[in-house]
């Protein structure tokens, strides 16, 4: 091998390694979009029962939101150390999961309850970032 291959040939493994580490972190629970719900599901509810129900997604919701915003921060902490310690720490870097399958499926029933309120005149509106669509 040609001298300064083999420092060339790390130096290019370590950059793939670390553009693969860190395209698999996980997103953030405000970064994921709401999968499409439709209002329809609500319609025939009633004020109280889309209250409830209000109360049940945004209770999930949140609870998925943590749960996604952990996943992401240990992922960080992998991907650093894979990148300063120890690059076989990339491969615990596992990404997006079905948690954030299902935090898109809950922002999605949020957006379609907030319509079903809008068009029965309920007022009911979840606080916080708004997701797009709503």
């Amino acid at each position: 091998m040609p001298p300064g291959l083999g420092n060339q040939f790390m130096r290019i493994f370590g950059i793939v390694a670390l553009g693969a580490a860190l395209g698999g972190c996980a997103s953030s629970s405000a970064d994921i979009t709401p999968a499409y719900v439709s209002p329809v599901a609500y319609q025939t509810y009633t004020c109280q029962q889309l209250a409830l129900e209000a109360q049940s997604i945004s209770t999930r919701a949140a609870t998925l939101s943590g749960a996604q915003d952990s996943q992401r921060t240990k992922d960080g902490w992998a991907t650093a150390a894979a990148v300063v310690v120890f690059w076989p720490a990339a491969f615990f870097v596992s990404g997006d999961t079905q948690t954030a399958a299902e935090l898109s499926q809950m922002k999605g029933q949020m957006v379609a309850v907030e319509q079903a309120s809008n068009a029965k005149k309920c007022g009911i509106q979840f606080q916080g970032p708004r997701p797009p669509g709503t």
